[in-house]
């Protein structure tokens, strides 16, 4: 499910943006399907008009590129050197970062990694190895600014030939047919260190990993989790990385020195496979898997590094299966197999569905590629949906597409509802509130009980007070039900007695509640323009508990129809704030609208709580300027 998403929202942020210079694409464990704590967000960058070719005859194929020479005569085996063929028709950037070497021109990439500013907008970047990282919103992420290549290394073909048993031909053909990139770090003992770019198989990769069954992907993350909360724990300088724990599965898997990976090998699996990493630290040699010349310790793990790291590693091998009982993560589960080694470790199936649908939950939210909204973006978004949904789709890549329709419909509305509103044409006004009318009504009718408050929002917005709160009834009847699911707060008894074994659309429209998101271009209601305007604010979107936007905007309609109902709404955001049942990450903005709503209440002594509060929480979404000011403001 995690790959069905990633993967079309990957699809969806190309087609998206067809004029933008850069293509992005996902990569590293999050793109496999892991989501391990403290995880970072791995992605990559490429000109969409350069390619590298690996000979000159190759040129012939293309008419409209700026081509690039890949030189890996005077480089060590998965570097190479990148000949700028045509430097006056690439980018200054590029071109800035050009060195000449024997009368020619090539892109140096230390250069080239420099030069570049961070992805996205994102803040305070430094490098690492071939990528600019960093924190945004909380997340560590490592952008990667590389060139692609449409042809296979030379260099690897070798690889072809020894794909006998694993991956299979059509896994084989694809990996080939796309090709691979070149990422910008050199070799350390190459002639060229600062100039060489490395042959990057980020792609391939991935697509191995897709190919695997469920007990060798389970081994793989064994190992990351063994070398995250073992092996790193115990040495100050790890010079162990996860690409060499996947690097041990795939020639294991290759090199059949398991003969069945099945669920009951579980345990033998991940022996054989650390046993083999072991024996690559003993000897200082860990080939790579396309280009197995490319002996990716001999930098780092050789002379006293490697003695201390294999010494350590030993110590664990010693230890046989109980080094497991040193990662806390699977501690619990292992005591309970030594134990009692006759009881079989199974979750209850209640249980297993409740956190898959929660993973779904948290999935549907995160993947969301629209970007800066307006209205020809809209409407190209939406042929973009329709053209996907007419294609082949997975199960739940299809709802994935239904929630960004009722995401796109949303901002539509919103974004058609700003633009007429300085206008004087009546006319023109009345058409424009019709269609963004039936928009919501037809996003709430299609998406999660949580996206009829979006009806609400517009209603309010447009001074509608006795609509927005007729609707806002209907969405308190569908949040009082006891099974409803939102972030990690509900009552799974009542949800699996309710939605047990029934699909995920189902659930998705009846019994999920999604988080209301706010866009940073659209102004939806006066009271947060503020927080949605902060200069601090880097973010695209902002989000909030439905919950909160609920009680936030019955309070705000009944201000103008009944003081007593409009005391009752503050209350119950009060309590609902109080009780901290909102995800850690959102409660800044939740503090806020406490305040928000306290402030325009007349109650300066809890707004000005509150706002205390805000400033206190995580700061995901940056308000700590915004929250000062209305501090002075009361003050």
């Amino acid at each position: 499910m995690r790959r069905d998403f990633i993967d079309l929202s990957d699809m969806l942020t190309s087609l998206f943006n067809p004029q933008a210079y850069l293509r992005l694409m996902f990569s590293g464990s999050h793109r496999e399907g892991f989501r391990l704590v403290e995880s970072d967000r791995d992605s990559m960058y490429w000109p969409k008009n350069h390619r590298v070719i690996w000979n000159l005859s190759q040129s012939q194929l293309y008419s409209r590129k700026t081509l690039i020479l890949s030189d890996c005569s005077q480089s060590p085996p998965g570097f190479a050197l990148l000949q700028l063929l045509f430097p006056a028709i690439t980018t200054i950037q590029i071109r800035s970062s050009c060195f000449t070497l024997n009368g020619k021109e090539y892109i140096s990439s230390s250069e080239f990694r420099n030069i570049l500013p961070p992805m996205t907008g994102k803040p305070k970047c430094h490098i690492h190895g071939p990528c600019k990282s960093g924190t945004f919103l909380g997340v560590e992420f490592d952008d990667a600014i590389c060139f692609a290549s449409d042809f296979w290394p030379p260099s690897a073909q070798a690889w072809i030939d020894r794909c006998h048993s694993w991956p299979s031909p059509h896994v084989v053909d694809d990996i080939v047919r796309n090709g691979c990139h070149f990422v910008a770090i050199g070799h350390k003992l190459g002639n060229h260190a600062e100039n060489e770019w490395r042959i990057s198989f980020s792609l391939a990769e991935q697509k191995l990993v897709y190919s695997m069954n469920h007990c060798q992907f389970l081994t793989y993350g064994l190992l990351k989790l063994i070398l995250k909360e073992v092996i790193k724990e115990r040495i100050e300088e790890s010079l162990l990385c996860s690409y060499h724990m996947k690097t041990a599965v795939f020639w294991a898997i290759q090199q059949n020195l398991i003969p069945h990976w099945y669920p009951e090998n579980f345990l033998k699996c991940f022996w054989v496979c650390f046993k083999l990493l072991l024996k690559w630290v003993y000897e200082g040699v860990c080939p790579n898997f396309f280009i197995p010349e490319n002996n990716m310790f001999l930098t780092n793990i050789f002379g006293e590094s490697q003695r201390k790291l294999f010494l350590e590693l030993y110590g664990l091998y010693e230890k046989g299966m109980a080094l497991l009982l040193h990662s806390h993560s699977i501690r619990s589960t292992i005591i309970i197999g030594l134990c009692l080694p006759g009881v079989r470790i199974n979750t209850a199936k209640d249980d297993e569905e409740i956190l898959f649908d929660l993973n779904f939950l948290f999935e549907l939210e995160s993947n969301n590629p629209i970007v800066r909204p307006t209205l020809n973006r809209c409407f190209e978004f939406q042929k973009i949906l329709e053209t996907l949904m007419n294609g082949k789709l997975t199960n739940y890549q299809v709802l994935l597409v239904q929630n960004l329709t009722v995401i796109n419909l949303q901002c539509t509305a919103f974004v058609l509802c700003n633009r007429c509103a300085n206008t004087a044409e009546n006319k023109l006004v009345y058409k424009a509130d019709k269609i963004s009318c039936y928009m919501l009504k037809l996003a709430a009718k299609l998406g999660s009980i949580s996206d009829i408050l979006y009806l609400a929002m517009y209603h309010y917005k447009t001074f509608r007070y006795m609509k927005a709160i007729s609707v806002l009834q209907i969405a308190k009847i569908y949040f009082a039900q006891p099974y409803v699911m939102h972030s990690r707060y509900f009552n799974s008894e009542r949800y699996i007695e309710a939605f047990g074994g029934q699909s995920s659309e189902t659930k998705m429209r009846r019994a999920l509640a999604k988080d209301v998101i706010l866009y940073r271009d659209i102004y939806y209601i006066n009271e947060l323009t503020h927080e949605q305007c902060s200069e601090t604010f880097i973010a695209t979107i902002m989000n909030i508990s439905p919950f909160v936007m609920l009680h936030m905007l019955e309070f705000l309609c009944y201000r103008h129809c009944d003081e007593h109902l409009a005391e009752d709404a503050l209350n119950d955001l009060q309590i609902f704030v109080k009780q901290g049942k909102i995800h850690p990450g959102y409660r800044d903005i939740c503090w806020q609208i406490l305040g928000i709503c306290q402030q325009l209440r007349g109650d300066f002594p809890s707004a000005l709580y509150s706002y205390r509060q805000s400033l206190r929480q995580y700061p995901t979404h940056s308000l700590q300027n915004v929250t000062l000011r209305r501090i002075h403001d009361i003050v």
